[in-house]
């Protein structure tokens, strides 16, 4: 999958490609006929600084220092200074496979030729990309507008041999990183360093990565939900195609078809699915709430989409026309927006789960042997597991508020309104992860569950999910260490063991 070259237009990536060379070490290349737009800007910005002219940013100071000019003989400092200034993140540096994806963004939009980069600076970044040196970008600092300008810079830095990298699985100085590679720092141009810093790339990027790894998340919280229901001896009937048609939310749609075929031929239903009428709605409303959460997925994958193709800095540069226009393209709030509603979406994903997880315990409700252990009292069972899922429940709950409804005004009230958008984008991944751990632990639950129904199988899914968890995980009789159990489940949710383990039973889940 890493192996093929990615040629980049600035019109065309998808999210798959970021992924392939964030996570796969994908090599990129410049398509040739976007070179000459690139080229063009570039001139067209060099000769603006000859000729004198006050443009923003590139003959101006920044910000509230847009009426400071600055002379010719300046606008390499005045440029270096931008990013060695703003380089001032604080946090956990990003994993590299995010910083891949933000280096990767920030390429594909300067290609486009709007931003008045020069070749030599962009090929510079490419070259970076492809032999795996990345920046140490820390993951706290920026507001969302101008962009992502603290974490950029951050990534900026690196190409003045400034700041520090990872390279070759070390954390290193970027100028002892450039001379191990046989790489000189560059020296940036007019508007250079505010292509690189000013736009959205960074909270795209970490959005990329997570919307990625929702969808199947979201296929798997369907496993894990139909595992439930038979170990619960639920009600099939509430999956009947002919109720989801009449409201036909997509979404909802796939998710009760889902079911129905992960529980085909399952003895289990057959034999108790008619005790009750209906069930509770952790089960009975599976397809509303899975589905509804999908619909919010497809959503923000749909703006996220559009925003990897964009271009974001400011001014941007038409040459055609010989203008700079200063507008106001950095401003995240559409990823902002959209990432508040990814964590929502998600967080409902682990909401149901939990709930289904404390039917699973609950010998009341589910029939079953309290805390899924025959001999309780003496032990304890799988009554801990749902504390933890309920804790990791009450903290999405509060990292499901949205922060683009918050704006804290900056540079002195000039930049009035913010987006918050790479904190949308970082809380939707936490939110994400948790909700990882939260289907890992009904999982575990849900097979002991349907162990009480045996001899009975299970249907065509639910049993090949069933049968990949029992590889490594035992049937438990008494109480054990559950910690690294529960750890190889929730990588096994990660790396996508179970979803692929039921697609090559079933085939592909919608």
């Amino acid at each position: 999958m890493g192996s093929s070259v990615l040629e980049l237009n600035g019109h065309s990536l998808r999210l798959e490609d970021v992924v392939n060379v964030a996570r796969e070490g994908r090599k990129i290349a410049l398509d040739r006929s976007a070179v000459a737009f690139v080229e063009r800007g570039s001139r067209m910005v060099r000769s603006w600084v000859e000729d004198g002219r006050i443009i923003y940013g590139i003959t101006t100071g920044f910000g509230d220092l847009a009426s400071q000019v600055i002379p010719p003989d300046k606008s390499e400092k005045l440029q270096e200074n931008l990013l060695t200034s703003h380089a001032c993140g604080v946090g956990e540096p990003f994993p590299e496979e995010i910083v891949r994806a933000i280096m990767l963004l920030r390429i594909n939009s300067l290609i486009r030729g709007f931003s008045g980069i020069s070749m030599e600076t962009l090929s510079r970044l490419v070259d970076f990309l492809n032999i795996g040196l990345h920046p140490v970008i820390p993951c706290k600092g920026s507001v969302g507008a101008s962009g992502d300008l603290c974490p950029l810079s951050h990534l900026a830095i690196s190409l003045l041999g400034l700041g520090e990298v990872f390279f070759q699985g070390k954390r290193m100085k970027a100028s002892e990183a450039l001379r191990s590679a046989g790489l000189e720092p560059i020296a940036l141009g007019p508007k250079e360093g505010l292509a690189l810093n000013n736009g959205t790339a960074a909270m795209t990027g970490v959005a990329v990565m997570a919307v990625w790894e929702a969808m199947a998340v979201l296929k798997t919280a369907d496993i894990v939900g139909a595992m439930s229901l038979e170990a619960l001896h639920g009600v099939p009937f509430a999956f009947d195609h002919r109720t989801h048609e009449l409201r036909p939310h997509q979404g909802q749609i796939k998710v009760a078809k889902n079911i129905r075929g992960l529980v085909s031929g399952s003895r289990i239903l057959e034999k108790f699915g008619n005790e009750r009428v209906q069930d509770a709605y952790s089960l009975r409303c599976i397809p509303q709430v899975h589905g509804a959460s999908r619909d919010g997925i497809q959503y923000v994958k749909n703006v996220i989409q559009i925003e990897i193709n964009s271009v974001t800095d400011n001014p941007l540069i038409f040459p055609a026309e010989g203008e700079a226009i200063s507008g106001g393209n950095f401003h995240g709030q559409p990823v902002a927006l959209a990432m508040d509603f990814f964590g929502m979406a998600m967080a409902e994903i682990g909401n149901i789960s939990e709930r289904r997880t404390a039917r699973l315990v609950d010998g009341k409700l589910s029939g079953l042997p309290p805390f899924l252990v025959e001999n309780s009292g003496i032990n304890s069972g799988f009554m801990i597991p749902q504390y933890v899922a309920a804790a990791l429940v009450s903290e999405n709950k509060v990292l499901a508020h949205p922060s683009s409804v918050d704006s804290i005004p900056t540079s002195a009230n000039q930049e009035d309104h913010v987006s918050m958008g790479m904190y949308s984008a970082r809380k939707g991944k936490e939110i994400l992860d948790n909700v990882k751990k939260i289907l890992a632990i009904e999982l575990l639950l849900a097979a002991q569950g349907l162990d009480f129904s045996s001899p009975l199988e299970p249907g065509a899914g639910t049993g090949a999910a069933y049968r990949k968890l029992r590889e490594e995980i035992p049937y438990l009789e008494k109480d054990v260490f559950l910690h690294p159990m529960i750890d190889r489940i929730i990588k096994g949710v990660e790396d996508r063991s179970y979803l692929k383990a039921v697609e090559e039973a079933t085939g592909e889940l919608e």
